[in-house]
């Protein structure tokens, strides 16, 4: 036998008992279920036996109305239209003749799969028979509904008037948080049981499938936590399914908590909001003790009034909260439609996008920039936090509570971003704006420890509820103030406004850009043709001049053999420019061609090359890794040869230049890059440093056409990639461009 050690229970235990088909009823009534395809007995409880004295066998698949005709003509007209699933419908008290004499009965019908359920409990000694006599109560509750200031106030309210109706010892307003913890935040109780006020219970109290069953079944009755269950008889295979049963039967567990507690008789009544479970009256007695179905039923109805007060009070204060979030959006609106860009809409007006989100500190991330107002983690960590999000959560919105869960390394930064609302502006260029919310540090009071005591019993482990209900302290870090419904409503809304004036921006780029590619069509077709025709002209003045010189030569003084020689060089030099120039209007008439391209191979075959133009030149060429790339072999070709070819000729002033080709990861691309140590540039003309016709150095120090970067820049961006460079002037320069994975490049 192997023994289990307390890491190897299994905590979930609990959750997966099958409470809704006990196959038992507790014993203050009596259970029968009729196929309602024939009207037979398919389901008794065996204490019908004592009740109407035949053996529940005996009657098992027999006509309802043969074997007691009494009863089923007082369900006959329920049965003809019986109760759907998820509700119970509450019939009548009733008059039956038993074995022995005539008593009377409280009654319920249900439905279970092709069954309809039938209930009877007898009314206790001294019930209230009729909901009459609760009507002052539910009058008075609802008059004092009107006075109630806040939603506290009205959680006392119910709970005294629960109180006074049924009579129990104590009687909780029990509230369910995100995780299903449960806290006290109402209570109002005799001196028979300790208060509960303010303490908060472990979700694992009441595990999933038994908070479904609140949520279907609204009010649940026992009367008594030392029962013996009444077992169900059957002529089916199939357990009954309990789930909207009066009577059903609980779990053993359940029924140790309940004694643990000191409880021998609890009722629950279900509040819930939207079909949804917000939380629960529970009330508890220190004795044994039974509450009538009338009392039951006025209790439910005034649960309703409660819960729709509820809503109505907590939806007043969303209005509320969305008015005034509302007007702190009407302005940044107004901020960002008064800027060019809408980031500078936001970070300029800090106090206003905190203010949106309630927040302590603020970020704008783009993939190049970040903007950071308020308490913040500091650039980097809100840099990792950026990376983070955009590789997994993606969402049009991210909301947390406590950021390390599930981001740890926001640990390191808990005092400033415990809590982080996000907004993902666009999913194709990464963008985020984020609010922070700090650490809030609470001391948080258990009903007893949460944790389930683990016992061995008969050779094994066990889990047992708790035995002790003491007062246990737990200091909670790591968690930020719960961000509200109506600030997530809020930013949620400020993202559509956001990409809807980017869309708008969009279109009215679109419109340029579309104006734009014409008349860049109309002037690559004038380049085209100028530069066309121009290499003829440029021929035959090189041509005609080199025979000039040839012919001639010893004819000529001095001063003509220097005029020759200007107009061959001269004309040399224009005819590079027009190939550059026709080369360069190309570029846009040429459908690429992408393919896999070796850039380790190309760059090898384009160093050789050089490396015989450049002689005796002392370099130092350093290759990192180049991995392949899907692009045109002949375009890339010609951005590595421009940007080498710089390299060599910007270096020609060193006496040992050192050139550096490598590439890195960034994102879902590749970035490729050639750093030099040559003469560089200042950063101030960054922007002509791409531009056709462009030149940051003299004619007579370096030679080139200026069209040679252009050329790149057109490339890679036909490519879907970028072209960028970092200069410090008389230190060297880096050129980078960065390319897509399985970039397909534009036609």
């Amino acid at each position: 036998m192997t023994l289990q050690t307390p890491q190897d229970i299994d905590l979930t235990a609990c959750e997966r008992e099958p409470i809704h088909i006990p196959g038992s009823i507790q014993p203050h009534g009596m259970l029968l279920a009729i196929r309602l395809s024939d009207r037979t007995i398919a389901y008794a409880s065996t204490n019908i036996a004592e009740t109407f004295g035949f053996d529940p066998a005996d009657v098992l698949g027999r006509p309802f109305e043969q074997v007691l005709p009494a009863l089923s003509a007082e369900f006959s007209a329920q049965l003809d239209d019986p109760p759907s699933a998820g509700s119970t419908r509450f019939v009548r008290t009733i008059q039956v003749q038993t074995a022995r004499e005539e008593r009377f009965y409280e009654t319920a019908i249900s439905r279970s799969g092709e069954h309809a359920v039938l209930e009877l409990e007898e009314p206790p000694f001294g019930a209230i028979s009729s909901i009459d006599a609760l009507y002052p109560t539910l009058r008075r509750f609802v008059e004092q509904l009107q006075g109630a200031s806040t939603v506290e106030v009205l959680c006392s309210l119910a709970a005294q008037d629960i109180r006074r109706m049924t009579g129990f010892d104590r009687v909780l307003i029990y509230r369910f948080d995100e995780q299903w913890n449960g806290t006290v935040i109402a209570e109002d109780r005799n001196e028979a049981l300790p208060s509960y006020l303010d303490l908060r219970f472990p979700a694992s109290d009441i595990p999933a499938q038994a908070r479904e069953l609140y949520r279907r079944n609204r009010l649940r009755i026992i009367p008594d936590a030392n029962y013996t269950p009444v077992p169900i008889q059957s002529c089916d295979p199939a357990p009954l399914d309990l789930s909207d049963s009066v009577l059903r039967s609980v779990s053993p567990v359940h029924l140790e908590y309940m004694r643990n507690m000191g409880t021998l008789a609890s009722m629950s009544i279900s509040i819930l909001r939207d079909g949804k479970l917000w939380g629960l009256i529970s009330c508890h007695n220190k004795e044994p003790k039974r509450v009538s179905l009338q009392v039951r039923n006025g209790c439910d109805f005034l649960t309703q009034i409660f819960s729709l007060q509820l809503e109505a009070r907590e939806n007043t204060t969303l209005a509320e909260n969305r008015v005034r979030l509302g007007a702190v959006q009407t302005r940044l609106l107004a901020h960002m439609a008064a800027e060019e860009h809408f980031i500078a809409g936001l970070v300029n007006h800090p106090d206003d996008l905190m203010m949106l989100a309630g927040a302590k500190g603020a970020a704008v991330l783009t993939q190049d920039h970040c903007w950071c107002v308020g308490q913040t983690p500091d650039e980097e960590q809100v840099r990792a936090l950026f990376d983070w999000l955009s590789e997994n959560h993606q969402e049009d919105v991210f909301v947390a509570d406590n950021l390390s869960e599930v981001y740890p390394a926001a640990k390191a930064f808990a005092d400033k971003a415990s809590g982080l609302l996000s907004i993902s502006i666009s999913k194709v260029h990464s963008s985020y704006v984020l609010w922070f919310r700090p650490e809030v540090v609470q001391n948080v009071k258990w009903g007893g420890n949460p944790q389930k005591p683990v016992e061995e019993e008969a050779g094994g482990l066990r889990l047992h509820p708790r035995r002790s209900f003491e007062i246990w302290k737990e200091t909670v870090r790591d968690r930020s103030l719960p961000w509200d419904r109506s600030e997530v409503e809020a930013v949620k809304e400020l993202r559509n406004a956001i990409v809807g004036i980017v869309l708008r921006r969009a279109e009215e780029l679109a419109a340029l850009s579309e104006e734009l590619r014409r008349s860049n069509k109309e002037l690559e077709s004038f380049s085209y043709s100028v530069s066309h025709d121009l290499r003829a002209p440029f021929r035959h003045i090189v041509g005609y001049s080199e025979l000039l010189k040839k012919q001639e030569w010893s004819d000529l003084s001095e001063k003509g053999k220097r005029y020759i020689d200007t107009i061959i060089d001269a004309a040399y030099t224009a005819g590079t420019l027009v190939d550059n120039l026709l080369r360069f209007s190309q570029m846009g008439r040429t459908a690429l061609k992408p393919r896999q391209v070796d850039v380790a191979g190309m760059v090898e075959e384009i160093l050789q090359k050089l490396a015989m133009e450049s002689g005796n030149r002392r370099i130092q060429w350093i290759v990192g890794d180049l991995p392949a790339v899907n692009a045109d072999p002949v375009l890339i070709r010609l951005v590595f040869e421009n940007l080498l070819d710089n390299a060599v000729k910007y270096t020609r002033t060193r006496e040992k230049a050192r050139i550096e080709i490598g590439s890195y990861r960034n994102n879902r691309e590749t970035v490729y890059f050639v750093r030099d140590n040559g003469v560089g540039f200042d950063m101030k003309y960054i922007e002509k440093l791409f531009g056709v016709f462009q030149r940051l150095h003299r004619m007579e120090d370096f030679e080139g056409t200026g069209i040679g970067l252009a050329n790149v820049r057109r490339i890679v961006e036909r490519h879907g990639g970028r072209a960028w460079a970092e200069g410090v002037l008389d230190k060297g320069a880096t050129f980078s461009i960065a390319l897509p994975d399985q970039s397909e490049g534009a036609a």
